[in-house]
């Protein structure tokens, strides 16, 4: 994956990128602020999304794996997007994050360590381009068996995720 010039300059982001398995990176435009545009692609999770996470309940039990059940729809203000090291947005802890130019939350389990990320470049006025990654570190073999089972799923409910959020 190739990634883009003005992704790579950001220190912050390069040093999530190291060592990398999985590097996704989509973009997308919108003149919605970053808080907004990451608090309504969290709070994307429609009845096909809850499903999923319901078989995944039950796939990740076969791989030896917990999951403590179906997470719960984010409901938060922009202005409440947690902008702090360890703070939780939705199921994910949030790692760095510097008001309209990135917000990087992970979470690690057994399997795997993914971190959600958002890139911000203004383009022009209110415009901005949305660089979305999705970066996977694996921690044992199970990781990457998930992974390229959930793939097909995980490009479609992160492209829905950013359209909502740049709605």
């Amino acid at each position: 994956m190739k990634i883009p010039n003005y992704v790579r300059q950001i220190p912050e982001i390069k040093e999530v990128l190291l060592g990398a398995d999985v590097v996704d990176i989509k973009t997308i435009e919108s003149d919605a602020t970053m808080r907004e545009f990451v608090v309504h692609a969290l709070e994307y999770q429609p009845a096909w999304v809850s499903f999923l996470y319901g078989v995944r309940f039950f796939f990740v039990r076969l791989l030896g794996m917990k999951q403590s059940g179906i997470p719960r729809v984010y409901h938060k203000k922009p202005e409440d997007l947690p902008m702090q090291p360890g703070k939780m947005a939705s199921f994910f802890k949030v790692e760095v994050a510097e008001e309209d130019r990135m917000w990087v939350a992970g979470i690690s389990e057994s399997h795997l360590t993914a971190r959600l990320g958002v890139v911000v470049e203004p383009i022009e006025g209110k415009h901005k381009r949305f660089y979305v990654l999705t970066i996977v570190h694996y921690n044992r073999w199970t990781g990457p068996v998930y992974f390229n089972v959930i793939r097909p799923f995980h490009h479609l409910v992160v492209r829905q995720m950013m359209k909502a959020g740049a709605a």
